[in-house]
């Protein structure tokens, strides 16, 4: 096939490997196709064409002469927007193309035959392209740009960069050439053809206006009016430190009480820098007074304020008042912007100090007191002095609140003196600390709840009152053969005092009487080597070697430790293969022997009570039987009864044959009659009586033994004054007296059982 187009014939491309046939070629199948180079550009129609649809694109043709050929396209928008004259191969579009939705269609053209559609050439490939014109405006990739600067740069200086884009084709001469221009805010920024802003003024001022919004258009066409679009810049100005700190107020007072700590806050200073914060770094300096020694003004890196602190503390009573003048600068201000001839920020401060009730003041911290340990004589140390600081000056008091290690070991009297009330021992603590607290006595007597502290140390200065210790060494063993110089074991010793620094440890043996010799390394060591060798386990096989260590102290001291050793079999090869097994010393502890102390005195304790209590009771077996059995019948009853008439509360008959068997109680006297009758020429009256119930009250109250006393009602002695003298029945019974008791029946009916009992017949049983 051969391409025509309506300006220029274009070969095929070769790498595509289409073959093609020129206009001019020949039809005979004997003749070989030339190939040639595919020309791309080979059709072309403009964009929008302003003409009645179809514009006409181009020709395909063929040197094929036949009648029955027919042309037709394939491809992307063939048939569609494309579309061929079969017969004469004219291509034409039958829409209105636009070059910026696309700007070439690829379509391959063929020649079949008619009658059976069969290829008469092989296919063909071409390109229309579309040619462009001016149609479109350039258009801002964004409507608003944002850009920065510092403040008070130099004119020329870069702000930011807009960019336009046209849609045409580039190629085209002035179709896509955009240019730019501030239309707003060109006073201060200019743009170049590129879209690069730049400033027009150096004094651009942040404090003054800090952004900028300008407006750039955009047009291509240059030198013509072509169509144009705009975009909104917004600038900002960004801080440089170009300004200076100035003080809020010309003065400031403050009011801190002189008790105040140091560094603590007395007030702060407040100045105000228009620039931004990173750019604030204020300092503050005194300018006028004598205080750079009292306070410091140290500034907030947050708020820039400055912050005054005492540099040591206030005395109400010395400086009561504080004035001084102070000055704001910002040393990392740039020079190159700075405004000469601008005032200093000087302000003035007054600080006014006020009267507290401060604590007691010691005259030096910390005290230390050296003594001796175990010294007897010394009892005073030192002492502790604190004074008021404030104009009333009054009296102070001192008292120890803590102490290292915990315990009575120094105490400090009212008055601040520092004294032991024993020896102090170095081997326990090396030191001992308290803290001693000073009180104000107020007027009144009373302690006042301020106060201050002191440290008190006490160095206790090391005397040899300790010997030198054997460290207990591992169960030293030697064997029966050995060899005389064989170590059997090394030693070393320990001293609870300081080391002397004249010299080491000295060790030797209490007696040269052994198969052991002893030999000093000079290292507070010693060697225990045999001496003449062969033991003999049948005479010894444990020896008790004692060694004596001494130390260089002054005085020196020594002491005599005992090393057991064991003689044990031995291999050829001197290993031990036999050693008796040494007899664990069993102790016991000083808690388990007061606990088995406090176990013998209770059992003892319960012992003695038991004894004292069977001593305390009474025989019962010297009473006569027939006295048992009327205790044991008495003791039924619980009650007085109803009088003489009353004959059903006791049982009488035990009595009535006491009386009748006329039982004798000489041998063992009733323990219920106790108070004799006196002789019948002695008087007696109310005292006899108080006294013989007092003796019966103590009885009852004392004598665990006796029953109670209101279930039998004794009157073993009825007084001298009595007619009838003694009425009770069981001292009538053992009696040998002969009265004649008829005379109670004179006395009425109270006394009729009286009379019964004791005025028959002493053979006459007794019916009830």
């Amino acid at each position: 096939l051969v391409l025509l187009s309506s300006l220029l014939l274009a070969p095929a491309l070769a790498d595509r490997g289409t073959p093609s046939a020129t206009q001019n070629c020949s039809c005979s199948s004997s003749h070989k196709r030339q190939k040639r180079d595919w020309i791309w550009n080979q059709m072309h129609i403009k964009e929008e064409i302003d003409a009645p649809l179809p514009h006409h694109v181009g020709k395909i043709t063929s040197s094929i002469r036949n009648e029955n050929a027919k042309y037709i396209i394939e491809g992307e928008y063939a048939n569609t927007i494309f579309k061929v004259q079969e017969n004469s191969g004219d291509v034409y579009a039958f829409e209105r193309l636009d070059r910026e939705k696309k700007a070439e269609y690829e379509l391959t053209a063929l020649i079949i035959d008619k009658r059976n559609n069969q290829s008469l050439e092989p296919p063909s490939k071409f390109v229309i392209k579309v040619y462009d014109i001016n149609d479109n405006v350039p258009v801002f990739v964004q409507k608003v740009f944002n850009g920065s600067v510092p403040e008070m740069s130099p004119v020329g200086t870069s702000v930011t960069k807009v960019t336009a884009v046209d849609a045409d084709d580039p190629t085209v001469t002035g179709h896509a050439t955009v240019t730019y221009q501030v239309i707003k805010g060109d006073e201060y920024f200019t743009v170049d053809d590129s879209g690069v802003i730049f400033t027009t003024r150096g004094d651009l001022d942040r404090e003054h206006q800090s952004t900028y919004e300008i407006v750039v258009k955009a047009k291509d066409a240059p030198g013509a009016s072509g169509d144009s679009s705009t975009a909104t810049v917004i600038i900002t100005l960004t801080d440089i430190n170009d300004n200076s700190p100035e003080f809020k107020h010309a003065s400031f007072h403050f009011k801190v009480p002189e008790n105040i700590s140091e560094g603590g806050e007395v007030g702060r200073v407040k100045v105000e820098d228009v620039d931004e914060p990173q750019h604030r770094n204020t300092k503050y300096s005194f300018v006028r007074g004598d205080y750079r020694d009292t306070f410091e003004i140290i500034a907030n890196p947050f708020t820039n304020e400055g912050i005054i602190r005492p540099k040591k503390a206030l005395d109400f009573e010395k400086v009561a008042e504080y004035k001084f003048d102070i000055e704001a600068t910002d040393p990392t201000v740039d020079l190159r912007y700075f405004k000469s001839g601008s005032p200093r920020s000087i302000s003035t401060v007054t600080i006014e100090v006020i009267d507290v009730d401060e604590p007691p003041v010691f005259t030096k911290l910390p005290y230390e007191f050296k003594v001796r340990e175990n010294d007897a004589e010394v009892r005073t140390l030192g002492s502790v002095w604190a004074h008021d600081p404030d104009a009333a000056k009054r009296k102070i008091r001192f008292i120890r609140r803590r102490a290292s290690p915990s315990g009575d070991y120094v105490r400090v009297s009212d008055t601040g003196i520092i004294q032991l009330p024993k020896p102090l021992d170095r081997e326990y603590s090396s030191s001992y600390n308290i803290t001693v607290a000073a009180q104000e006595v107020l007027e009144d007597g009373s302690i006042s709840d301020r106060e201050s502290h002191a440290l008190v140390h006490v160095i206790v200065s090391d005397e040899n009152d300790n010997a030198p210790e054997l460290v207990s060494p591992e169960e030293p063993r030697v064997c029966e053969n050995a060899v005389p110089g064989k170590v059997v074991i090394r030693i070393s010793a320990t001293d609870k005092d300081e080391v002397s620094p004249r010299g080491f440890f000295k060790f030797s043996l209490a007696t040269e009487d052994s198969n052991f010799s002893l030999i000093e390394n000079y290292d507070n060591t010693a060697n225990i080597t045999v001496r003449y060798g062969q033991f003999n386990r049948e005479l010894a096989k444990i020896h008790y070697l004692p060694v004596i260590i001494s130390d260089n102290g002054d005085p020196e001291l020594s002491s005599t430790n005992t090393l057991v050793i064991s003689v044990c079999k031995c291999n050829e090869e001197g290993h031990f293969t036999f050693c008796e097994e040494r007899a664990k010393q069993v102790g016991v502890s000083i808690q388990a022997l007061v606990a088995i102390f406090i176990c013998i005195f209770t059992i003892i304790v319960i012992v003695l009570l038991f004894l004292l209590r069977k001593r305390h009771k009474k025989d019962p077996g010297g009473l006569g039987r027939n006295v048992a059995e009327i205790h044991e019948q008495l003791v039924t009853y619980d009650e007085e009864g109803g009088g003489e008439m009353d004959t059903t509360s006791y049982d009488v008959s035990v009595l009535n044959s006491v009386r009748k068997n006329g039982i004798k109680e000489e041998a063992a006297p009733s323990p219920y009659a106790q108070v004799q009758k006196p002789p019948g020429n002695v008087t007696s009256g109310a005292g006899e009586m108080e006294m013989m119930i007092e003796v019966k009250k103590d009885e009852a109250d004392n004598d665990r033994d006796l029953l109670p006393y209101d279930t039998l009602h004794i009157y073993g002695y009825e007084g001298a004054e009595s007619i009838a003298e003694s009425l009770s029945s069981l001292g009538s019974g053992s009696s040998d007296s002969d009265i004649d008791y008829d005379f109670l029946n004179d006395w009425g009916p109270r006394f009729k059982m009286l009379a019964e009992l004791y005025g028959s017949d002493p053979n006459e049983d007794l019916v009830y």
